[in-house]
């Protein structure tokens, strides 16, 4: 807990100005906005590192057993603000820079996003590092330190343009290099039969270095330590190289090196960016590994009792190495014998799934594998022959290494003692459509988790007017207790109520409102619905879907086909991966639509299309708590979870969407009477895939698809190339697998239903006030108590 002395803006003031003066360097008057910042940051993270010291000096002196959370991506979004609301400082800095002459929101504003991460997989982990602090579970997050971390978007003619991200061209006040524990990681080379063993040479070296970053809980009671890894060269520079005149293969090794913490998932679509991506991911698990041995064995001597102070958790398919790499280090370098080693390990794993799509479970080909890992390829060989030998009814088409590639998947399952989804359908569909026959072999190992985010930063801190609201509503205490939020239940039958929830959603929209006027040049009222989809750019998440809905509402509202239109705003925001074509030509189409729709004088104001570009955690932060409908229409049975949908549901936002991932479970929280509905079921799904030519008669059936198709065919958004699109139109009409011309009729009687329930104000705010109300479930802490019960065997230390 942060000394109360500390609190005060006095105490705080002095601090601010000790570290502008002896920090940075700098003096009051010409302090620019970034040294203030600086300054402030660096006076906030004095006051988490005395709990994180406490924290880790109390999981040493009672030998508590530790969780590390292996991910490769981590997206922390902004930590400043966060910091300052979970230490309770928040007021006390207001005050104090107000004293300075400094509007802190500005100063706020003025940090980068830290680029560690692409979506949901990387917002997950940091809503998890966040609750689990705020629990007191003893826990090391581990990932890369990307200089890079995905790209950043811009649009140039409506096309997606990658540029890289800058986040480190500025000091990372958060961060605390520690060059003293670091671990040589190898690549490649040969394996050597010597006096019984196997000994790995490895023909490349590079040296993993760690930041750590602390993360500190709700009222700061507990910090937790999330360590990230640069990947540095073990021959720093080639003197003689350099002395001969060759500057650039001098610095060779550097180069090569710094390439592995470069960029999050390298575009794989080349050998050589497939071993990029195998090779960092190796980095990461192996220096992790080694980091969790260094650290049991400085308390303990018998690595057969690993298990019992250790869980470790592989977060998708990327860290699934891990089992390979830790029976290496027990077998190889610590002389564990072999099966011994396997167990151990298997006993300390867990697998966290998710995604049900085939081609985002990793397989690599074996002489990929094999080349750049050779010690780690005979390992796998080995497993995969001892899970045969143990199960003798494993069917012959299951196992880890098959068609020439070793699958990660099945790897990490076999390698886990528990594996879980993320969501109570998706964990089912891991059952009985992804590993099947390895559930069969293994009944209770999958179990499941659904997802959480953390209420205090997409509650608390991205929805002031919403949070004050629930504080004098219900009193203080809900944000770490989110079921509290059902006490707002009897207040919804309240006009007053209603009436202050319905303002704190317009203090949100106005902003927003403003930003868009302001950065985007366009015009939108608050009073429209706020109608947004904010998600990675996927085909089965359905953009396509919902900007189809959108020309086929601008043409209704155009021909003057609905009586009382209801003003729309249409937001979008998201990234496509580099090589996704179709997902990139999905992202141009919207663009050109906006072109279209947003200038059209018949339209004016009741309908508008914005896309934002480089969507990222703090664009996520401004749109959430502003929107009025929350699109979650991905395919049935494609999405795992999703944890936006929970994020727009806490901050009052009804969704529209499929029974699909964690929608289910919000449906069942909310109640069909405040959801809209629509969609096939992931039965009827693959069910309709069946039917020949399914894309035909569900677009024959639909008078308003006919014509959607038609204006894009024809060229009415690019009239500068007017067979643009023919490819998109192509493949809804006989190439649509994730059924967007099936769901289309079904979503468009949905959005005519928003508009009726949006119409009548009182019914809305209602809805938008129960959303919050049952949003309660969708809590981290929620999640993460349950990882510690069923998954990883470990209580709090507080």
């Amino acid at each position: 807990m942060t000394d109360l002395s500390l609190t005060t803006p006095s105490a705080l003031k002095s601090d601010i100005l000790r570290h502008l003066t002896f920090t940075l360097g700098k003096d009051r008057p010409n302090a620019s906005l970034y040294d203030w910042r600086m300054a402030l940051s660096y006076a906030i993270r004095d006051r988490i590192v005395e709990p994180w010291f406490a924290s880790t000096r109390r999981t040493w002196a009672t030998g508590h057993k530790r969780v590390y959370y292996l991910s490769m991506e981590f997206l922390i979004g902004r930590i400043l603000e966060d910091a300052t609301i979970n230490l309770g400082l928040y007021d006390a800095v207001g005050e104090a820079m107000a004293e300075f002459g400094q509007d802190l929101r500005l100063i706020i504003e003025d940090e980068p996003d830290a680029a560690l991460g692409n979506g949901g997989l990387g917002r997950l982990a940091a809503c998890f590092m966040e609750s689990m602090a705020t629990l007191g579970c003893p826990a090391y997050g581990y990932g890369i330190r990307y200089e890079h971390g995905l790209f950043r978007q811009r649009f140039e003619g409506g096309r997606q343009v990658e540029t890289p991200e800058d986040w480190l061209k500025q000091a990372h006040p958060w961060e605390f290099p520690r060059p003293e524990s670091a671990y040589t990681i190898g690549f490649k080379g040969h394996v050597e039969h010597r006096d019984g063993k196997e000994v790995w040479h490895p023909a490349e070296t590079v040296i993993a270095e760690a930041h750590d970053t602390p993360v500190i809980g709700w009222q700061g009671k507990w910090a937790n330590t999330l360590r990230l890894w640069a990947a540095k060269p073990t021959t720093q520079f080639d003197l003689e190289r350099f002395n001969r005149g060759d500057y650039a293969a001098a610095a060779e090794p550097e180069a090569l090196a710094r390439t592995l913490s470069r960029v999050l998932y390298p575009d794989d679509t080349t050998y050589q960016g497939k071993e990029l991506r195998l090779k960092q991911e190796f980095l990461m698990t192996s220096a992790a590994l080694k980091d969790i041995l260094r650290r049991y064995l400085a308390a303990w001597s018998d690595l057969r009792d690993l298990p019992r102070h250790v869980a470790i958790q592989m977060n998708d398919t990327h860290p699934a190495i891990a089992g390979p790499e830790l029976i290496r280090l027990l077998h190889d370098e610590h002389g564990m014998p072999f099966e011994q080693s396997l167990k151990t390990a298997q006993a300390c794993l867990g697998y966290t799934n998710h995604t049900l799509l085939p081609e985002a479970l990793e397989r690599w080909a074996t002489f990929t594998f094999g080349n750049v890992l050779p010690r780690h390829m005979q390992i796998v060989e080995r497993i995969d022959q001892w899970h045969k030998e143990e199960n003798h009814s494993r069917p012959h088409y299951v196992g880890i290494l098959k068609h020439h590639e070793v699958r990660m998947g099945e790897l990490a399952f076999i390698m886990a003692n528990k594996v879980n989804g993320v969501s109570a359908l998706h964990s089912e569909l891991v059952k009985k459509n992804l590993f099947p026959e390895l559930n069969a072999l293994h009944p209770g190992r999958i179990v499941n988790q659904t997802n959480g985010v953390t209420p205090r930063r997409w509650l608390r801190m991205a929805n002031r007017p919403l949070s004050g609201l629930i504080t004098e509503t219900i009193g203080a205490g809900w944000e770490s207790d989110l079921d509290r939020l059902k006490g707002l239940e009897p207040h919804v039958g309240d006009k007053g109520f209603r009436d202050a929830f319905d303002a704190a959603k317009r203090i949100n929209k106005v902003a927003v409102s403003n930003w868009i006027g302001a950065d985007f040049g366009i015009k939108v009222t608050p009073d429209a619905i706020f109608d947004v989809q904010v998600k990675r750019i996927h085909e089965y998440k359905r953009q396509l879907l919902n900007i189809l809905e959108t020309i086929a509402h601008w043409h209704k509202l155009r021909s003057g086909q609905i009586a009382d239109p209801v003003p729309r705003v249409k937001i979008f925001g998201g990234k496509a991966a580099p090589g996704y074509a179709v997902a990139k030509e999905i992202i141009r189409l919207i663009n050109d639509v906006a072109q279209i729709v947003n200038n059209d004088p018949k339209t004016g104001d009741l309908l508008k299309v914005v896309y934002p570009a480089n969507y990222n955690v703090s664009m996520a932060e401004r749109l959430i708590p502003a929107a009025d409908l929350s699109e979650q229409i991905s395919t049935a049975g494609k999405e795992a979870s999703g944890t936006g949908n929970m994020k727009f549901m806490m901050n009052g936002a009804p969704t529209i969407g499929t029974l699909d991932g964690a929608n289910v479970e919000i449906l069942e929280e909310v109640g069909a009477e405040n959801f809209f509905l629509f969609g096939l079921t992931a039965e009827e799904v693959i069910e309709r895939r069946k039917m020949p030519e399914h894309e035909k008669a569900a677009i024959e059936a639909s008078q308003e698809l006919q014509d959607v198709l038609q204006m894009i065919a024809e060229g009415r958004f690019s009239p500068d190339e007017p067979g643009r699109y023919h490819g998109i139109v192509h493949g809804v009409w006989h190439h649509d697998y994730f059924l967007v011309s099936s769901d289309f009729a079904d979503f468009h009687r949905a959005q005519g239903e928003v508009d009726l329930a949006f119409a009548d104000r009182d019914r809305w705010v209602r809805m938008a006030a129960l959303n919050t109300a049952r949003s309660g479930f969708f809590s981290s802490d929620r999640t993460i108590r349950g990882y510690m019960k069923d998954v990883w065997d470990v209580t709090s230390a507080l």
